[in-house]
């Protein structure tokens, strides 16, 4: 499986009334290989919880940081665009990834925190 150690998995089934079966699995971190760069990271128990819970059935191909740089790239794979601006509320200079149109105030990460979405 994609280049990545084997953990160990315990799983054990309780049966209950009506032939129901309940299955508990815990989950061992495991080490996986980076398909972008190459390097070795930790698939955590927590993050495998975490996979399951959302029906996710595939372990993740690439480590954090290359999937924070993927993120970061729009569909095309070009480098998001950011466009500078000055913030309506404290007057710094800022970046934000959306061209402003000028029909509503555009805040610094600070103040945007701070007032939240209107």
């Amino acid at each position: 499986h994609a280049g990545g150690r084997a953990g160990i998995v315990r799983a054990s089934a309780r049966f209950t009334r009506g032939g129901q079966t309940t299955v508990t699995v815990s989950f061992v971190d495991r080490t996986l290989t980076c398909r972008d760069c190459g390097r070795e990271f930790l698939f955590t128990s927590g993050e495998q919880e975490f996979y399951q819970s959302r029906g996710l059935q595939n372990e993740p191909r690439r480590c954090p940081e290359c999937r924070a740089a993927r993120r970061q790239a729009d569909g095309n794979g070009r480098a998001r665009v950011m466009h500078d601006v000055i913030c309506s509320n404290c007057g710094k200079q800022t970046q934000v990834p959306f061209v402003p149109t000028g029909a509503r105030p555009v805040f610094c990460l600070d103040c945007f925190q701070t007032v939240g979405r209107r």
